[in-house]
């Protein structure tokens, strides 16, 4: 039984955050974008409905709502209504970076 359950499982798969920005209308339709083709159309449509239902959500509650700053361990994301839609911003955060040691960046 152990050599079948070699066989079922497969590896995780770990994918590279996406950086750039998109438009989104009030339907939650992707306008514009300078995130490339290779990330998941599903991610960003996830990242959009979540953005767009926190500016209803205000506006029902009559909060003005102009613009959403969220950090993320590894994913920043910055948002600004535009009547309905949004302009979504995606920067990937290196928390695995270390500092150089004092004085070997410097000339």
């Amino acid at each position: 039984m152990g050599i079948l359950n070699w066989f079922g499982k497969s590896a995780p798969v770990v994918e590279k955050l996406p950086s750039g920005s998109f438009t989104v209308d009030r339907h939650g339709n992707v306008m514009a974008t300078t995130i490339g083709s290779g990330y998941s159309q599903r991610l960003l449509d996830s990242i959009a409905q979540e953005v767009l239902s926190q500016f209803q959500e205000a506006r029902a509650a009559q909060m003005p709502l102009t613009g959403l700053d969220l950090h993320f361990a590894s994913l920043r994301i910055t948002a600004r209504d535009m009547q309905g839609g949004a302009i979504i911003f995606l920067s990937p955060q290196n928390t695995f970076a270390t500092p150089s040691p004092a004085g070997k960046d410097r000339p």
